[in-house]
């Protein structure tokens, strides 16, 4: 895809819109900044990447490679301490491709669709097992989350809790992988 081609003025705050609209229907970027993975400027890590995403197509004036805006979204999931192996990457990259292409066509069809797609639910994993989950099972078919438009993620598995003095048992793989389980300190309340 070529870079340089311009957004005319009335699509650029259309475009914004869509990079927002696509990233807030991406599961695992919600769950990471709901429980705050990222620690307590998730957020703002997100605006930045929204901030990112948008300078990257609109700025580069060398040919758009859909590679370099993956590594862009998953160095921004890493900074949220989430490593994501589920296609969802991939998946969310092709469709601000995509959407880019439209918005350079004045096509805002996709941007209307997302507008008018509710937003997913968003599981706090450290949330309490009650009788109110039978809503939450309605977003989940067949062990995975289902998104808008079609954009279906791997449904997170919260860890298994333990008491804080017992070492956890997976420490020693988790070391040799070189991914380390940090879980936070504070304790969460369940929230509705």
């Amino acid at each position: 895809m070529e870079g340089g081609r311009p957004l005319l003025a009335d699509a650029i705050p259309l475009f914004q819109e869509g990079i927002g609209l696509v990233l807030s229907r991406w599961s695992a970027l919600q769950l990471a900044v709901e429980n705050e993975w990222g620690g307590r400027d998730s957020r703002r890590k997100v605006e930045l990447l929204c901030s990112d995403i948008f300078k990257w197509f609109t700025q580069n004036r060398e040919p758009l490679y859909i590679d370099d805006l993956e590594m862009i979204l998953d160095e921004a999931m890493l900074s949220l301490n989430t490593q994501v192996d589920d296609g969802s990457i991939e998946e969310v990259a092709e469709r601000l491709i995509v959407m880019h292409e439209e918005c350079l066509d004045r096509n805002f069809s996709s941007i209307e669709r997302l507008r008018q797609t509710p937003l997913p639910q968003v599981a706090h994993v450290n949330q309490a097992e009650s009788d109110d989950d039978d809503e939450e099972e309605e977003e989940v078919e067949n062990g995975r989350d289902v998104m808008s438009d079609d954009l279906m993620v791997d449904a997170v598995q919260p860890a298994q809790s333990r008491p804080v003095n017992q070492p956890n048992p997976e420490a020693a793989a988790e070391a040799e992988d070189g991914w380390v389980q940090v879980t936070s300190r504070r304790s969460r309340g369940t929230r509705n």
